[in-house]
């Protein structure tokens, strides 16, 4: 099958049958197969999942409401987008949203462009919801790749930023995971803060998880950010820790072997990768070097920054 298409599954018959709005829907690289039999519909659905759902509201028996509920309960497939097929008259009545936790509705009447137009928007829709980490609301790691991959293909010249939370595992083991989240959440506003300041529209940021997080701003900002993105979080950083540890310089914490050790205190590491005009074809590309960075930023004590200074 086409790599690009969406698969739809239409439970019930209606809006979606004929073959001249499928073919339709088809150009649109939404690929549709309808179920007459809502039974065998959810069998199928359970054990090879469409990317959305589309089901009518006045199948026999409650069914839909059953089969909704059935999708929303299983945890593998709660975030599946569910539209709701409904008479036009049908409009005006009072639906309890509680029974049909779906996430749009479609007039069985619906010309096919408006189809087209909410089937697009609900699965763009889930994407941005399913990708965001759920502690900082930030585009997680799918979005990342795609975002710094079309920035390689359009031949936009930009810096990334890899930002890394050393000795965060200490932080945790001393402080609790709960003021480990905190300190992530802090970092993440600091990046948003600066690079929303300093390239407003061309930049963004994105958290990989746990600790790390990426940004992407214009070639020439690159060193500002990650110098200003580092002095506020060496300004702040202190409010999170505890004051005997702030005058020793250091946390005492248990390593990976249970033995008592000396850690540093929590501090910042950003590994920055220039990507010239053709420098790199993939995302891979840029990530492995940024790893290569970062080795070297992490050895140098506190807080830094570090530029790959390689041109090839």
């Amino acid at each position: 099958m086409h790599h690009g298409y969406h698969r739809i599954a239409v439970v019930g018959s209606g809006i979606l049958d004929d073959s001249g709005k499928q073919l339709l829907l088809e150009a649109k690289g939404l690929k549709v197969t309808v179920y007459k039999d809502p039974g065998r519909a959810l069998e199928t659905i359970l054990n090879d999942p469409p990317d959305l759902l589309v089901i009518r509201k006045d199948l026999p028996n409650d069914m839909a409401r059953d089969v909704v509920k059935a999708l929303k309960e299983n945890l593998r497939l709660a975030l599946l987008p569910i539209c709701l097929m409904i008479r036009e008259e049908d409009f005006s009545a009072d639906i309890d949203w509680e029974e049909f936790p779906v996430d749009d509705l479609l007039a069985d009447t619906a010309p096919v462009d408006e189809i087209i137009s909410r089937l697009s928007l609900a699965l763009a829709r889930i994407h941005r919801v399913a990708d965001n980490n759920p502690l900082t609301m930030l585009p997680g790691n799918s979005s990342i790749l795609k975002t710094i991959q079309a920035l390689l293909d359009q031949g936009e010249e930009r810096i990334v930023g890899y930002v890394d939370i050393d000795n965060f595992k200490p932080y945790n083991d001393r402080y609790g995971f709960s003021r480990g989240d905190e300190v992530i959440r802090m970092t993440a506003r600091i990046l948003v803060n600066v690079v929303q300041e300093l390239a407003g529209g061309e930049g963004f940021v994105g958290h990989v998880g746990g600790d790390d997080f990426v940004f992407a701003v214009p070639l020439g900002k690159g060193e500002e950010v990650a110098k200003q993105v580092v002095e506020n979080f060496n300004s702040l950083i202190p409010l999170f820790l505890d004051e005997k540890d702030v005058e020793i310089g250091c946390f005492l914490s248990k390593d990976r072997q249970g033995n008592e050790r000396r850690f540093p205190l929590t501090s910042l590491s950003i590994a920055l990768v220039p990507c010239y005009k053709g420098r790199f074809k993939h995302y891979g590309e840029v990530a492995s070097v940024a790893a290569q960075v970062k080795k070297k930023v992490k050895s140098m004590p506190g807080s830094n920054y570090y530029v790959d200074q390689r041109r090839s």
